[in-house]
């Protein structure tokens, strides 16, 4: 852990400790940069937001979530990377709620300048994928787990969320492949 509150990637470890499910130390962190920086406006409108958001996706709280990310909702794409929209967009998947969860989706995959290259902008496209699969659209579900894998074509093959893309992916292909009635496949 960063020892300097004031380092920029201070926020950031917070949020990658809240995302891979270390919540204590999130939240002592998100606490200590709270108390340390109440006038810091980017820490207290963008980071603190989303590593709380992030907290709660971990905790299973969706509603949660999305109502710490409300407070971004004005400057959503003044921010960098538009990780609470990633993270807002996680949310609404864990709701349900396909249509809310894909229109954020596509935000940042219609913003490449202001994701850069953060992973935010690939993952966007698998969170395309699953909002769309939830939305009972295969068809463009299909179109964005391609994309994904096209775009993460040469990473590591044992990262898990590449592993997990597909599996969902190849059930999509199967759930989705044209079955001909045996009449049909006899004069083929």
């Amino acid at each position: 852990m960063s020892e300097n509150k004031t380092d920029p990637a201070f926020p950031a470890e917070a949020l990658a400790l809240a995302w891979a499910g270390d919540v204590a130390p999130a939240e002592e962190l998100a606490h200590e940069m709270d108390k340390s920086f109440p006038l810091n406006t980017v820490l207290q409108r963008y980071w603190l937001p989303t590593i709380r958001a992030a907290v709660a996706l971990h905790r299973k709280n969706a509603d949660k979530a999305v109502e710490l990310l409300g407070v971004m909702s004005p400057h959503e794409l003044g921010a960098p990377w538009l990780i609470p929209v990633y993270v807002r967009g996680q949310a609404y998947l864990m709701q349900g709620n396909g249509r809310t969860a894909a229109s954020d989706f596509q935000m940042i995959i219609d913003h490449p300048g202001l994701v850069r290259l953060s992973v935010v902008g690939v993952l966007a496209h698998l969170g395309l994928a699953r909002a769309y699969a939830l939305q009972g659209d295969t068809t463009k579900a299909r179109a964005a787990y391609q994309d994904f894998l096209t775009l993460w074509k040469d990473a590591d093959p044992d990262i898990p969320i590449l592993k997990e893309a597909k599996e969902e992916y190849a059930k999509l292909q199967l759930s989705t492949a044209v079955t001909l009635p045996l009449h049909d496949r006899a004069s083929r």
